[in-house]
């Protein structure tokens, strides 16, 4: 019958064999942080700041080899941005070469304008005008100087070049919206102050039966919303 052979250890050489392996452990302890070192600081000396301040002029930065002292060129006579032409004065500005208010949108009103017209207003000129245009904003109630209310009859029947001239230029304690809204958007802006007017003034007859119904103090059924299986009802 075969049997394995078991090989026994001497019990002080398995000490010496730990005693051993205990101490290459150690070496290598101590080596690491050498290693580490002999990596990081070639990272270390070769990021200088020389990476951060390159060789290069700065914005308005001073300049030895321009004869004015600045590195930064004088724009050339007649230079316009892109996107800033502004040839149509109109457009831009709410009134012609004449000075005279534009009457007319220079593009269809529809939906997507108003939604557009809605959005900026609410983000710029709810905080004074209110979301209805009555002049009550939040910062009105603040103590700021309540601006005129956009159902006040002289506005009722201002142009929309008019508001969009007041946005571009400012007018009384109001600055220049110009910064905050592009042409486009202030003509946007003054669609849907036209809607707003509009909402106050609408005749009855273009309402349907249930609005005029609803006026006139009538009861109406209010549609009820249809639940769905373990919906809420």
């Amino acid at each position: 019958m075969r049997t394995d052979r078991i090989e026994t250890v001497p019990l002080g050489s398995r000490q010496a064999g730990r005693a051993g392996a205990a101490a290459t452990a150690g070496r290598r302890l101590r080596i690491a942080p050498v290693a580490l070192l002999i990596g990081v600081v070639p990272w270390l000396v070769g990021c200088r700041q020389d990476m951060h301040d390159q060789p290069r002029y700065e914005p308005l930065e001073a300049s030895s080899f321009f004869d004015n002292g600045a590195a930064s060129r004088p724009l050339i006579e007649g230079t316009v941005a892109r996107g800033h032409l502004g040839e149509d004065v109109g457009f831009e500005t709410g009134l012609d070469e004449n000075g005279a208010v534009v009457a007319d949108f220079p593009m269809a009103v529809d939906l997507v304008l108003l939604e557009r017209g809605r959005n900026r207003y609410d983000v710029f000129c709810s905080p004074c005008h209110d979301r209805l245009g009555n002049g009550r904003g939040m910062i009105v109630r603040r103590g700021y100087k309540q601006p005129t209310s956009f159902h006040d009859p002289r506005l009722v029947e201002a142009r929309p070049g008019y508001f969009v001239n007041v946005m571009t230029n400012g007018f009384g304690q109001m600055s220049s919206y110009a910064p905050q809204l592009k042409p486009a958007d202030r003509w946007a802006v003054a669609a849907y102050i036209q809607a707003l007017q509009l909402s106050r003034r609408v005749p009855a007859d273009l309402l349907s039966g249930e609005d005029r119904a609803w006026l006139a103090g009538e009861p109406t059924e209010v549609p009820q919303p249809e639940s769905d299986d373990g919906g809420h009802s």
